[in-house]
């Protein structure tokens, strides 16, 4: 297998991370609206509407931003560079951008309802399907992991078995899709889904980018592993010995 693994469609050869990235983004729509039209909504309307705004908005700020912080002295050097500015994003800093967004929009609309759990399953789902862009892209994506001797390590052209770690994402995030679903069928508290999700692929990102080229910021952890670090102290902080969140989370209705 050569590397990028360009896809065919007639006579056009087709670059695999833009086609599976546009098929994340598809697939997870198309998921949230029929999870919507089924299961229902906490809120609706223009206040929905505007949310999904804030959550786009606050992603596209939240992806460069980190991805800038990623290699502070690579950012710096090319800081006039505005492909480069533009181009780099980060799945975590997307997740925590948009998040943080929306909350900052639900305080200026006064929506007190934990809205997050429509976005769980396609979420999971959509950044599944983008993982497998960037594995057929290769080392050249900068998702592939260091080096390794284990037996499915793969040599992505570059001479070196390295760990595909954006496979080890995907399978992930597809059994997490499927716990989700599952979740999903007890009645469980507002948000519950949502933060679910948010604790299981960042923790799975503190781990898995310790086996990434990353550059260290402090203690040997990147930009990336620190923002999960933060976001996950922020949950742990609400977490309540009963195995639930705090209090403030209703029970959600039908």
């Amino acid at each position: 297998m050569s590397f990028p693994v360009y896809l065919r469609l007639g006579a056009v050869m087709l670059h695999p991370h833009t086609v599976f990235e546009l098929l994340g983004y598809f697939v997870g729509f198309r998921l949230y609206l029929r999870l919507r039209r089924r299961s229902g909504d906490v809120i609706g309307g223009r206040d929905r509407w505007s949310l999904v705004a804030a959550a786009v908005i606050g992603a596209a700020i939240g992806s460069r931003v980190l991805f800038w912080l990623e290699d502070p002295a690579a950012t710096l050097a090319r800081f006039d560079d505005p492909l480069y500015l533009v181009g780099g994003k980060t799945v975590v800093g997307g997740l925590l951008g948009g998040w943080m967004a929306i909350e900052l929009t639900k305080r200026l609309l006064g929506i007190r309802r934990r809205t997050g759990d429509v976005f769980a399953i396609p979420l999971s789902v959509g950044i599944a399907i983008g993982r497998i862009g960037c594995f057929l892209t290769g080392p050249s994506d900068l998702t592939w992991g260091v080096s390794t001797a284990a037996p499915w390590g793969i040599d992505p052209g570059d001479g070196v078995a390295r760990h595909p770690t954006p496979l080890y994402e995907a399978v992930f995030l597809a059994a997490l899709g499927l716990l989700l679903v599952r979740w999903s069928r007890t009645p469980r508290p507002e948000g519950w889904l949502f933060r679910a999700f948010m604790m299981g692929y960042l923790g799975l990102r503190l781990l898995i980018d310790a086996i990434k080229p990353e550059v260290p910021l402090a203690l040997g952890l990147g930009a990336i592993q620190w923002a999960c670090v933060a976001a996950l102290a922020y949950y742990a902080a609400l977490w309540r010995p009963s195995g639930s969140f705090d209090t403030a989370d209703a029970p959600s209705t039908p």
